[in-house]
């Protein structure tokens, strides 16, 4: 169900368990273990339910505070929580900006990351904003819709599972420069409260609607697709014939991960190859050496066995998958956003 104008519509138990499943249909990046933890944290603090709102729904000028896990999901699993993190984030934004915040958002909706905007605004007692800032995943805070209309992600706080808190007040392009070594320090994670603006600003920004639709997609039996708001198709299915190391791109970018290639044989109807070129995240597709996807839609492997996400870094030779391309919202294809988040932001001249 979607929230509209005076309506209230809450995320109980019940609807956790849903955006939890349905978080994950096209989530790369997300272990096991952080995500049956973030579910459980979720699920202590939820109590009766958190009140789900439309940007709109909210008086123009309320301050809003995007709310994410940042670093590794498998450091997260490591090195628990001491579970005030997304609290103690937002609260010390608040104090650098002298003003409450009145609603909480996603970053992304990815697996953990739909999940502790949850807790976060189950632990301030304030609304969750239906929506996101991507409509998808990509790895650099500053790529977002939220940038793309012009919001800075500082200044922003960092909250560390031992207690650690930190406030970073830079340009919104140095902000992953600056970010990504104190995370390490920290334990390899944390929860950040970026991008605040207020609400009128927010609903400029948005991909609307995002909660509500995964809500509906980890309903039993809901397809796949119903997790992909701007549609969703397979490339391919095929068996996996090598993995390889890659330098033909990004050497001269600051990424959270290597380049690596992945090949993978169709075992139906053209029988091509299809070469996936990867760094952090796939970023594109060559069927017999023709582009046939590529970023800004996000191109993802699924598990013929199991229908789970493969990650680039779990990908090995025989595993059949099925190459799925999700189509990214429409910002993204704008000029702006093909600099931000197409081929060329992951060093590929194309």
């Amino acid at each position: 169900m979607n929230p509209r104008a005076g309506e209230a519509v809450m995320i109980d138990q019940d609807g956790l368990a849903r955006l939890s499943a349905g978080a994950r249909m096209f989530a790369t990046g997300a272990a096991e273990s952080a995500h049956t933890l973030t579910l459980d944290w979720a699920g202590s603090l939820i109590g009766p339910g958190v009140e789900l709102v439309t940007a709109g729904g909210l008086a123009p000028d309320t301050l809003c505070v995007a709310v994410s896990l940042v670093g590794s999901t498998t450091a997260l699993g490591e090195q628990l929580p001491r579970g005030d993190e997304p609290a103690r984030a937002v609260r010390a934004l608040e104090r650098r900006l002298g003003e409450r915040a009145g609603a909480v958002v996603a970053l992304n909706l990815a697996a953990e990351n739909a999940l502790v905007p949850l807790i976060a605004a189950a632990q301030l007692g304030v609304p969750l904003v239906d929506g996101d800032g991507t409509g998808r995943v990509f790895p650099l805070l500053e790529q977002t819709t939220y940038a793309l209309g012009g919001m800075s992600p500082a200044p922003l706080a960092l909250a560390g599972g031992s207690g650690e808190l930190v406030l970073l007040e830079t340009a919104g392009d140095r902000v992953e420069e600056l970010m990504r070594p104190v995370v390490l320090s920290v334990g390899g994670w944390a929860v950040a409260a970026c991008y605040p603006m207020a609400t009128g600003d927010l609903a400029r920004v948005l991909v609307p609607g995002t909660v509500s639709l995964l809500l509906r997609a980890g309903e039993p039996g809901a397809p796949r697709a119903t997790a992909a708001p701007f549609g969703v198709r397979t490339l391919c299915r095929g068996r996996i014939l090598t993995v390889e190391g890659s330098t033909g791109h990004g050497a001269d970018l600051s990424l959270p991960s290597l380049p690596s290639s992945i090949v993978v044989q169709e075992t139906e109807g053209l029988r091509r190859l299809v070469r996936l070129e990867a760094h952090n995240e796939i970023v594109l597709a060559l069927a017999d050496g023709a582009a046939v996807a590529m970023t800004p839609d996000q191109i993802c492997m699924i598990a013929t066995a199991d229908g789970m996400v493969v990650d680039v870094d779990k990908a090995v030779p025989g595993l059949e998958v099925d190459v799925m391309v999700v189509k990214a919202a429409p910002v993204w294809h704008t000029e702006r956003g093909q600099r931000l988040g197409g081929l060329h932001a992951f060093g590929i001249p194309l």
